[in-house]
């Protein structure tokens, strides 16, 4: 499906920069830009080029706005129209879906996701989904001090480093569902390492979430006969999946290496003109397709889905065409079913010809809210 992903914010530029990296050439990733009140933040992007960047709200001077939502709501208010206009060299009506990428608890995006959403509803025909950062509770929290290393007059606690995060957060989190068809939290907390800091895993949480977006919404996308799908995935399958009522959803994602094909020649890899097709031995293709799919709804999802249960699932699976076991994908859906109560699986697959490996991504919708979900929006109660 073609995807306009629109970066709002230090956070939401930083993964858009990361997503132009690694897939700009990818024909999922219709359109792509990075808004911000901050110039430094915007000026700081490596691959998004300057046409593709857009520095709104005079009143912040080109600053940041350090977190004051209510600041930010208004510029969001004064400005979704002109950031609309903004993306039009990009010919957003020709999107089958929007994307807004926002750290959650910050606050120029956080405030203007709402309004561009609401605005990009207005003017398009098209379903408008918010991926959000949830901030860790580390960041509303005060710091202890080593008074060995501060010295005895040392204060004992730093203040915390974005007091109003978790707060943010939850306000953010309400305008969105309001306003978009779907929100996919992305759990900051939950994928820190034991004693790592959020500053030093930026880079490697930021890659986790470009490869989940990018599974899900390249998938499908093909540009030959060889890599076409049996069961296509599009934009309404997804939009089925997800719902259409602000609800949360989750991504997970699993892969696992695979060996090349046999082809029958005595070259060992169809060189030199085999038209024998390649083959792969069944139970190895069974076991790696239920063992990817087992793996991408147990292991850590973008957010914690309760239970494993969802209303509604979709599940893909990729890799090399001769891994695709149509038996193997079958039998995945009906454990998937099982597995989390779903009533209908909405599945397809993504034949990737030179892969080395087989992926898959299990989307649930409609799922219980999470506890970190629950933990921020009783910051506000």
């Amino acid at each position: 499906m073609r995807v306009h992903v629109i970066g709002l914010g230090g956070a939401g530029g930083r993964i858009v920069d990361r997503l132009v990296a690694d897939h700009d050439e990818d024909r999922f990733l219709h359109g792509v830009n990075a808004f911000d009140t901050d110039a430094a933040a915007l000026d700081a992007l490596r691959s998004l080029g300057e046409s593709r960047q857009y520095c709104f709200g005079d009143a912040a001077g080109g600053d940041g706005l350090d977190g004051d939502l209510h600041a930010a709501r208004r510029l969001g208010d004064a400005h979704a129209s002109e950031l609309g206009r903004a993306m039009d060299d990009q010919r957003p009506s020709m999107a089958e879906a929007f994307l807004l990428v926002v750290g959650l608890g910050g606050g120029a995006g956080a405030g203007v996701a709402p309004a561009l959403a609401e605005e990009l509803s207005r003017l398009y025909d098209t379903p408008v989904y918010a991926l959000g950062l949830l901030p860790t509770p580390a960041e509303s929290e005060p710091t202890a001090i080593d008074p060995a290393r501060a010295g005895a007059a040392a204060p004992e606690e730093r203040p915390p480093e974005r007091p109003l995060a978790e707060k943010n957060a939850a306000r953010t989190l309400d305008a969105l569902s309001d306003r978009c068809a779907a929100v996919f939290p992305f759990d900051n907390d939950a994928w820190l390492r034991p004693g790592e800091e959020l500053a030093g895993a930026r880079d490697r949480l930021n890659g986790v979430v470009v490869e989940r977006a990018a599974a899900l919404f390249g998938a499908g996308e093909s540009d030959d006969a060889e890599s076409t799908p049996q069961q296509v995935l599009d934009a309404s399958d997804v939009a089925r999946a997800v719902g259409g009522d602000g609800e949360v959803a989750s991504i997970g994602y699993a892969t696992q290496a695979v060996d090349p094909p046999e082809t029958g020649s005595r070259f060992g890899l169809g060189l030199f003109g085999s038209g024998e097709p390649a083959t792969v031995d069944a139970s190895a293709a069974v076991s790696a397709i239920e063992t990817t799919i087992r793996k991408a709804v147990r292991g850590k999802g973008t957010v914690e889905v309760p239970d494993g249960r969802a209303d509604r699932t979709l599940l893909v699976v990729g890799g090399p065409p001769p891994w695709l076991n149509r038996e193997a994908i079958a039998d995945g859906r009906r454990w998937l079913s099982d597995e989390t109560g779903s009533g209908a699986i909405l599945s397809g697959d993504a034949p990737v010809p030179d892969g080395d490996e087989v992926f898959a991504v299990v989307v649930r919708s409609g799922i219980d809210e999470p506890a970190r979900l629950r933990e921020i929006r009783e910051s506000i109660a």
